[in-house]
């Protein structure tokens, strides 16, 4: 039989609360950090109901494409919609 696990609520109860927290710096990334698919490239990012998000990963499923390859054919064709390059 394996060994129980010790509570973290115990262990927290041993733990000096007060504490100081030492803050580390925040991580600075350069574009080489990054993997190769990324460098050169721009998040963009918008807020819908959660209900929006299932339904473009169910699409991409069903598709068997990917949520990225959806997204650049939306803008390509809002682009053309606008009379834009497609440079999605």
């Amino acid at each position: 039989m394996a060994a129980k696990k010790p509570s973290l609520a115990l262990a927290m109860k041993g733990a000096n609360t007060k504490q100081e927290v030492k803050k580390e710096e925040p991580l600075k990334l350069t574009s080489a950090d990054r993997p190769p698919s990324r460098q050169g490239k721009k998040a963009i990012s918008a807020f819908f109901d959660p209900n929006v998000s299932k339904q473009l990963k169910r699409l991409a499923l069903d598709e068997d494409s990917t949520v990225q390859k959806l997204m650049a054919e939306a803008l390509n064709d809002l682009f053309i919609k606008h009379n834009q390059k497609p440079i999605a």
